[in-house]
């Protein structure tokens, strides 16, 4: 082994926008707030999916997986991010790294399995109505949300190891905030076509395969909607996908636009804060959504907090 390729990296550099001291000092309040609305808005969804007797069905139970997955995905990078931008001190340790790099990973594949879990459990429920307790019994929600927490985690390990055994020859500064897996394969003075390989199989399995499933379940939606004889039963058909809708659209948009865009040679400041605020306002956003779109939602929530100030 060339003595270059033995040199250890024990900790990275998260370069993120330490060239932009004016960019750090906005991005902070606004990255703070938003982080705080996700945490209480995401909290308040699982607490009143909790809580509340009416809302323990699938649906909900599906509902607040998706709000834990958004306060872990931000968690994973946010309160570190945000020490990072008022701090010229902008590292990470390895073993850091290699766990920022594993659960964002995780977290992010996991909803992109949650949501086409959710497009199907609405399907079922306007499809077939009368066997859905039947058939998306309690028992098959916890094998379904477990088995995409574990099948992303177990994928999510397996890139993780593969690329951070690689040799990286004393190079230590990230182009990025996070520990992104790209960003660090960059890093790399050995070859990363295996790394490489299995991001793409990962990325086939996990975007365009859950949205063609999720396009295909709405489908089957709208042709068995358009078959209702009266409206009210065709507007609350629509009104229980309406939110689930919406928060998929955010979800495929962000992420088309951010990896499907052209790259360019040089990582443009203009880029990484799109990719800051993508990554923190999308679950901001999904419990503000389902709270504005469902009246449920609304009126336990309401319920829950009528119950709390009883108490006291």
């Amino acid at each position: 082994m060339e003595p270059a390729n033995s040199t250890e990296v024990s900790e990275f550099f998260l370069k993120g926008f330490s060239g932009y001291p004016a960019l750090e000092h906005l991005l902070f309040p606004l990255c703070s707030a938003m982080y705080l609305v996700t945490l209480l808005g995401n909290t308040g969804i699982v607490a009143v999916s909790v809580l509340e007797a009416r809302l323990h069905t699938p649906m909900y139970f599906f509902l607040g997986n998706l709000s834990i997955l958004d306060i872990c995905y931000t968690s994973t990078f946010v309160p570190l991010m945000l020490v990072h931008l008022l701090s010229a001190q902008k590292t990470i340790s390895f073993v850091g790294c290699a766990l920022q790099m594993c659960l964002s990973l995780s977290t992010g594949s996991t909803e992109c399995l949650l949501l086409a879990i959710m497009a199907y459990d609405r399907y079922l429920a306007i499809c077939r109505p009368l066997r859905y307790p039947m058939l998306m019994s309690r028992q098959l929600c916890c094998l379904l949300a477990g088995a995409a927490w574990v099948l992303c985690l177990f994928k999510s390990v397996t890139e993780t190891v593969i690329a951070m055994r690689l040799p990286f020859c004393g190079h230590q500064v990230v182009s990025h905030f996070t520990c992104e897996i790209l960003a660090v394969l960059k890093l790399a003075c050995a070859d990363t076509s295996i790394s490489e390989v299995f991001l793409l199989v990962g990325a086939v399995l996990l975007l365009p395969v859950p949205l063609a499933f999720i396009c295909l379940s709405y489908m089957l939606i709208l042709a068995t909607t358009l078959r209702v004889p009266s409206a009210a039963g065709c507007h609350k058909a629509f009104s229980t996908c309406s939110a689930h809708l919406a928060v998929v659209m955010l979800f495929y948009s962000t992420v088309i636009f951010m990896y499907m865009k052209p790259k360019s040679k040089e990582a443009r400041v203009s880029d990484e804060v799109f990719t800051v605020l993508y990554a923190v306002v999308t679950p901001m956003l999904n419990p503000i959504i389902y709270s504005l779109r469902n009246k449920e939602v609304k009126e336990a929530a309401r319920k829950v907090w009528g119950r709390m100030q009883a108490s006291r």
